[in-house]
């Protein structure tokens, strides 16, 4: 019976957040706990293991699963302990597995690594030969390089933005190996495009780019591709191959490869102005928000930990301190010492702190009085995906009108969970501020008055030319004046 291998491992980083990525960050599980774990969630994996789990032909093997949080590059010491680990996890297997499978991101980095996937799947197939099909999914924010081209057979990758189909991604990848098994021969045509892009147009139930996935989607149902995608890349990766893309699996059609990707990438080019944020200065949406009912939120995509960023930003508060802003507000931060006062002060307890800027030093920590409403080990449940989440020892404290959510390490912050799960209901404020840069509405933009894009410092901001990138290649659009699209297709598996 042919044996079929699962693995993945997962980050995405901000080449501009100071704060590298240690191991301890990584979440694990090895052997059958793989299964245990995603069999009761929706991830990438989720979705391939049913998928398989349908099969009485097949036999599945688990190795290795490892995610973190996104944050800064990966230092040397965790890169090497983690690869190390991902490859001595797959040597047993050697000789005795048909096909595998590898559930990865695309958009992680390390001090000494730049393309980390790519690095794993050079080594998988050293370990595996030629003979064995690799296939891979990614994220949308992934950066599909050369490498990651040239030593697996296909690839998957999420079609949407806010990402919700995670599940399905998986599930698409294991379609795709399991055809190449029953006889496919992968051809992938992939055209790139010198750009990074943000913004509400990125929406894939909304903007322009949702079209372009649309169509994709289609030509995988009727079968006239195995699988298509379309990556944007993630702008705070300085990475060589940084870009966005587009990439066609046939079975060995490679007139059709060819003529969609240059399809969509011609499409996505035209529309390049259009894929970037609009902003408002920090100043003038904490202005206008204090004369409007709410509830409001402030989107602080600049320190959204989901992107990389540190989580420690404490602009926008203090713009409201300084303006004396005097309606509710809600925020999390990033301050592990603070959540230790708190601890010591217990709840009902106060103390005096400076929170902010903690990790990260383009911001100046505040100064506030705080009384200890809850603390917690930082064990929640993820409202998007109903997987756990861990921040750390973390505390509820209140000063006036803010309450804030500090936690002793970064998390995702694209649903309202780190807030829930700690007892609080953002619907209860006028204001909260939103580290992330999109959310399904539901969480928040359904019941809000307004939702402010605030163009405030940090490293994530969608002011991309603020940024400083000084890896990827150049020019790219928006970072210079002067950019041509000369499309180029480039064949892989012929």
């Amino acid at each position: 019976m042919p044996r079929i291998l699962i693995a993945g491992i997962a980050q995405e980083i901000s080449s501009f957040n100071p704060v590298p990525t240690e191991y301890e960050l990584f979440s694990i599980q090895r052997g059958e706990e793989v299964l245990e774990v995603n069999r009761r969630t929706s991830t990438a994996i989720s979705g391939a293991l049913d998928l398989f789990d349908t099969r009485s032909d097949v036999e599945i093997v688990t190795t290795f699963a490892a995610k973190a949080v996104s944050a800064g590059p990966m230092s040397a010491k965790c890169w090497d302990q983690l690869s190390s680990e991902f490859i001595d996890s797959l040597r047993p297997h050697v000789g005795s597995v048909d096909a595998i499978y590898l559930s990865l991101h695309g958009s992680m980095g390390g001090e000494t690594e730049l393309d980390p996937e790519g690095w794993v799947l050079e080594q998988t197939r050293a370990l595996f030969g030629d003979d064995v099909p690799i296939v891979f999914s990614l994220d949308l924010h992934g950066i599909l390089t050369e490498k990651m081209l040239q030593f697996g057979n296909g690839v998957t990758a999420y079609h949407t933005y806010p990402h919700v189909d995670l599940y399905d991604t998986g599930e698409r990848a294991g379609k795709l190996l399991l055809s190449i098994m029953a006889g496919a021969k992968p051809l992938v045509a992939r055209v790139r495009v010198p750009a990074i892009v943000r913004g509400d147009e990125l929406k894939t139930d909304s903007g322009c780019f949702g079209d372009l996935i649309k169509q994709i989607k289609s030509l995988e149902s009727d079968g006239t591709i195995l699988a298509g995608g379309f990556l944007i890349g993630n702008p705070f990766t300085d990475v060589p191959e940084l870009c966005c893309q587009a990439f066609i699996v046939t079975d060995g059609d490679q007139a059709t490869a060819e003529r969609v990707a240059l399809e969509l990438t011609a499409e996505f080019w035209g529309n390049r102005q259009k894929m970037q944020s609009q902003l408002v200065s920090l100043e003038s949406a904490v202005s206008d928000a204090s004369t409007m009912e709410g509830p409001i939120i402030f989107t602080d995509a600049a320190d959204a930990p989901s992107s990389g960023s540190p989580g420690d930003s404490n602009s926008i508060i203090s713009e409201m301190v300084r303006t004396g802003y005097s309606k509710s507000v809600l925020a999390p931060v990033t301050d592990a010492a603070a959540v230790q006062m708190a601890i010591s002060a217990g709840i009902g307890g106060s103390f005096s702190a400076a929170v902010g800027g903690s990790l990260d030093p383009r911001f100046t920590p505040l100064e506030f009085e705080f009384e200890v409403k809850l603390l917690s080990d930082g064990n929640y449940i993820l409202e998007s995906w109903g997987v756990p989440q861990y921040s750390g020892p973390t505390a509820v404290l209140t000063s006036g009108n803010y309450t804030l959510v500090v936690t002793s390490r970064p998390v995702s912050l694209f649903d309202r969970s780190l807030f829930l799960g700690h007892g609080l209901d953002p619907q209860n404020f006028h204001s909260i501020i939103v580290k992330s840069p999109h959310c399904q509405p539901r969480f928040f933009d359904d019941w809000a008055e307004h939702n402010f894009n605030v163009d405030a410092p940090g490293s994530t901001s969608a002011n991309l030319p603020s940024l400083g990138h000084t890896i990827c290649a150049r020019p790219i659009f928006p970072l210079d004046d002067v950019v041509e699209f000369d499309p180029q297709v480039e064949l892989f598996g012929v």
